[in-house]
C-alpha cells in the first residue's frame, strides 16, 4: 500500500502525528498538493464519505480523517499496536489521552481561539498557562508516567513490549512541549525519568533519526501547535 498525505504545508500541526508512524513503519508514502488541493478534497461533492478537516490519508481509493482514526487504522498495518482487541484499545486511550494534553498546550497560547492573533489574547494566554503548569501539566504527565512504570518490565514502551504508535505520540508531544515551555518542562521531567526515556528512546529509533536527520521534518515555529512565548514559560 502507498499513501499520501494530506496537511497544511510549513508545519508539523497534527500531520506529524501521522508522518511519525509511517516513517517508524516503513511505509512508503507521499505528501503534498498545497492548500488549493486540501481545499479542493474538503469541498469535494463527490466524495461520498468527505473528511471534515486535515491531517486526511489516502489509502488505495480510501479516504481516512481524524488523527487518531488514522493512526488506528495504521497501528495493525504497519506493526505499531498489539493484535488483540483489548491492546489495540488501551493503545487508542492512550493516544486519545495524549492528543487531550496535546489541545491543551495549544490553548495556552490561544485561550480564546485561533481566530485572534496571539497579541490579542496575551493575559487570558498568561492566566491560562498558568493554571495549565501548575494543574494540568502534572496531571497528565504524572499519569503517564504512572503507565510507564505499571508497564516497566518492558520499558522504555507504554504498553506491551513493543514500540506503539502510542509511545510515537507521546514523544512528539514532549519534544513540542521542550519547544514551547523548555524551562517548564525540564522543570516537570525531573521527576519524571521514564518519560524522558521513552522521548529518547522513540528519536533514536533508526529510521525516526533518519527522518529527522533528512531535514523532511519540519521545524516547529510560532505557526504551528507548539509556539515558544517565553512569557507564559512560567
Amino acid at each position: 500500500m502507498k499513501y499520501h498525505l494530506y496537511y497544511w504545508p510549513g508545519i508539523q500541526g497534527r500531520g506529524e502525528f501521522i508522518r511519525l508512524a509511517l516513517e517508524e513503519g516503513g511505509a512508503s508514502y507521499t505528501e503534498g498538493g498545497g492548500v488549493a488541493a486540501i481545499l479542493k478534497l474538503l469541498a469535494a461533492r463527490a466524495v461520498a464519505r468527505p473528511p471534515f478537516a486535515v491531517p486526511v490519508l489516502r489509502a488505495g481509493r480510501q479516504l481516512i480523517a481524524q488523527t487518531p482514526n488514522i493512526l488506528f487504522y495504521l497501528g495493525g498495518r504497519l506493526r505499531l499496536a498489539p493484535q488483540d482487541e483489548r491492546g489495540r484499545l488501551w493503545i487508542q486511550q492512550l493516544t486519545l489521552t495524549i492528543l487531550d494534553l496535546n489541545l491543551e498546550i495549544f490553548h495556552t497560547h490561544h485561550p480564546l481561539g485561533d481566530g485572534y492573533a496571539y497579541e490579542e489574547q496575551k493575559a487570558a494566554a498568561r492566566r491560562r498557562s498558568r493554571d495549565f503548569l501548575s494543574v494540568r501539566l502534572p496531571k497528565f504527565l504524572g499519569y503517564f508516567e504512572r503507565v510507564l512504570d505499571l508497564n516497566r518490565a518492558h520499558a522504555p514502551w507504554m504498553a506491551g513490549a513493543r514500540l506503539s504508535y502510542a509511545d510515537l505520540s507521546m514523544a512528539q508531544v514532549l519534544a513540542g512541549l521542550d519547544y514551547a515551555l523548555p524551562r517548564a518542562t525540564r522543570r516537570a521531567l525531573r521527576r519524571r525519568p521514564r518519560l524522558r526515556r521513552l522521548h529518547d528512546a522513540v528519536f533514536d529509533r533508526p529510521r525516526i533519526a533518519r527522518y529527522v536527520a533528512s531535514g523532511r521534518r519540519l521545524p516547529f515555529n510560532n505557526e504551528d501547535l507548539f509556539r515558544c512565548y517565553p512569557e507564559l514559560d512560567l
